[in-house]
């Protein structure tokens, strides 16, 4: 990314690169990255004001077939040129308009977090919102699902999963042993970690395509658990880079006859992949969330730290999507389902890192997100309730700088805990987000065609299917 900056950069790229093609890009409601492509021809100065034209009918959660037509502006600062194309291809992520009154399209997200971020610098509170990411993820050798109405199942494999410590073969070749065994994946090196190459050659080829990366490694979990860290950006951006980020790593895993997974939870009974977000207000150069409070905090941080506590769980509607999402936030495990802040504490929702005392390192870690999630809307919902707590001085409780699992049961049970279903988040964003409103950041229509599509798509269908495991529960009954 940021290759060019202007549309006539991105036209002088095109000539001296050889374009043959230009892939559009756009997200969807849920967060599924949509294409199309035209040829060069079709990109010249007007395409950046008056956009493409294209039908918008069938992406998950727009208009109604009678309001398909849509427009896609394409964004000059995202051009990158494609690793994986055969022929020379430049991407563009786009934003969506309306083609009759030509405005931006209220349940487009990357719209979304542009007005949230709008919004912020409007009040005054700050000039740039800049966001981590760090997005935990599983390269697997194979996967086979499949459910219908008479059987369900998935089967998942990996060369590196200690489930295969006993096979004969791996594949063709011998079974040379060097298994990760359950929760003992992070930082061992070869032959037990089998992703080195891949993950140097996706960190490099992000790169290449103007994401700084700052590391990359094996996760704690066996089967091929992974983690690459980029370097925090501006919201929108980071959004940007982390659609990026997810379709390097999947097609680099595809070339070695590999699948990226970022499911939260895959492996039942040993660590799910989550997306731990850093997260820091800015303004003049200055950071604003670091000061002489607790942890080298400012007011305002722990105030914005009091507003993420205080809607974490309509957040989550938004930061953990999915059913799956809720297999990782389970009390007791190694989920952060505590709603609390602490400065070393992993089992707090919100922790602040302390590897440095550089007012520039402060910011506040949300440790509930997982990389299931739509990262636009997202990120814009963490910003919004901290905003919500700044503005109302929200205080965010107590530290909780102990060991949750030594505290006596008539301790624990005063910190709040995370929701326990995509079903309770649901219910809290329906009672729970006027400060999503402000600033018409996220409208009605958003809140209730993402509760609507969230519900009938995945909770209820959930609610509608029998479970493989009841068979080993029930069966017998």
């Amino acid at each position: 990314m940021n290759a060019a900056k202007t549309p006539a950069e991105v036209l002088k790229l095109i000539k001296d690169k050889q374009i043959k093609a230009v892939d559009l890009r756009f997200m969807d409601f849920p967060g599924m990255q949509q294409h199309f492509t035209v040829p060069t021809h079709c990109i010249d100065l007007d395409a950046f004001k008056d956009g493409l034209g294209f039908d918008g009918s069938s992406i998950r959660g727009w208009q109604a077939i009678n309001e398909s037509d849509m427009l896609v502006i394409p964004d000059p600062t995202t051009a990158f040129v494609d690793p994986f194309a055969k022929d020379p291809t430049l991407v563009m992520i786009c934003n969506i308009q309306d083609p009759v009154s030509k405005e931006d399209y209220s349940r487009d997200p990357r719209n979304i977090a542009r007005k949230a971020l709008k919004y912020v610098q409007t009040l005054g509170l700050a000039d740039v919102a800049y966001f981590g990411p760090e997005a935990e993820f599983f390269i697997f050798d194979s996967v086979r699902y499949d459910q219908n109405q008479h059987e369900g199942y998935y089967h998942i494999d990996s060369i590196e999963g200690i489930w295969n410590s006993g096979r004969e073969k791996d594949g063709d070749k011998p079974n040379l042993g060097s298994k990760l065994r359950y929760k003992e994946g992070y930082f061992p090196i070869p032959p037990s970690d089998t992703l080195q190459d891949i993950r140097t050659e996706c960190m490099l080829l992000m790169e290449q395509c103007g994401i700084e990366i700052e590391a990359q490694h094996h996760e704690v979990a066996t089967g091929g658990q992974n983690e690459i860290d980029m370097k925090f950006s501006p919201l929108v951006e980071m959004a940007d880079k982390l659609t990026l980020y997810k379709y390097i790593i999947k097609m680099v895993s595809r070339k070695y006859g590999k699948t990226a997974c970022f499911m939260p939870k895959p492996l039942f009974q040993d660590n799910g992949s989550g997306m731990h977000v850093h997260f820091s207000l800015w303004k003049a150069d200055k950071p604003l969330f670091a000061g002489k409070g607790y942890a080298g905090l400012s007011d305002m941080a722990l105030h914005a730290a009091g507003g993420l506590i205080k809607h974490a769980a309509p957040v989550l509607a938004f930061a953990a999507p999915t059913t799956n999402s809720y297999k990782r936030l389970v009390p007791g495990y190694e989920a952060p389902v505590n709603l609390a802040y602490s400065r070393r504490n992993r089992s707090a929702a919100i922790r602040i890192p302390m590897y440095s005392a550089s007012p520039k390192t402060k910011r506040l870690e949300f440790r509930c997100p997982d990389p299931s999630c739509n990262p636009y809307l997202t990120f814009a919902a963490m910003l919004m309730a901290a905003i919500d707590g700044i503005e109302k001085k929200t205080d965010p409780g107590k530290p909780l700088d102990v060991n949750i699992y030594d505290l006596e049961p008539d301790e624990a049970k005063h910190i709040a805990q995370t929701p326990g279903s995509l079903a309770e988040s649901l219910d809290a964003l329906r009672k729970d987000h006027a400060f999503l409103l402000r600033g018409d950041v996220f409208t009605s229509d958003v809140i209730d065609t993402w509760i609507d599509y969230k519900t009938v798509n995945e909770v209820d269908a959930m609610r509608l299917r029998p479970h493989p495991y009841e068979f080993m529960l029930y069966y017998d009954i």
